[in-house]
């Protein structure tokens, strides 16, 4: 739909936003991109569920956020947005998954299907203080230019 649409329409599936998700390669260092559906928001933190249908194996783009947590992320259309991703916490996901599954039982179904726990995990809007410096940057902060 997002493609045949010219990305205005396709933004929401089984009532939650649709979200392209764009990391970096653990193995290539190159962009990867995935389409994924959020159940939950809180404010402007945005949930995925790292379920991979209910695999033992988590998702490709689970494993790369844990090699580089810095995403970017496309929401209704809009211009591509720099965020950080991070893993639920033990007592974040006990809290949240009822949450989740309550309104998308298919998250239930799956984790009924693996052994392992599927994380939740919380994508954030960075702001350029959240970013990390690039090392020429910071070496030329640390000149005395005099």
């Amino acid at each position: 739909m997002l493609a045949v649409s010219g990305g205005r329409l396709g933004w929401a599936a089984q009532d939650m936003p649709v979200l392209e998700l764009t990391t970096t390669g653990r193995k290539t260092g190159l962009p990867r991109s995935v389409m994924l559906t959020s159940p939950w928001q809180e404010g402007e933190e945005l949930i995925v569920v790292a379920s991979r249908g209910g695999d033992d194996r988590p998702p490709a783009w689970f494993l790369n956020l844990m090699g580089n947590p810095d995403v970017q992320v496309r929401l209704r259309g809009e211009p591509k947005q720099q965020m950080r991703a991070r893993i639920a916490t033990a007592q974040e996901r006990e809290r949240l998954w009822p949450l989740v599954v309550a309104d998308h039982r298919n998250y239930a179904a799956y984790q009924t299907k693996t052994a392992r726990e599927i994380p939740l995990v919380f994508l954030k809007p960075t702001t350029l203080s959240d970013r990390p410096v690039p090392l020429e940057a910071s070496a030329a902060e640390g000149r005395d230019e005099g």
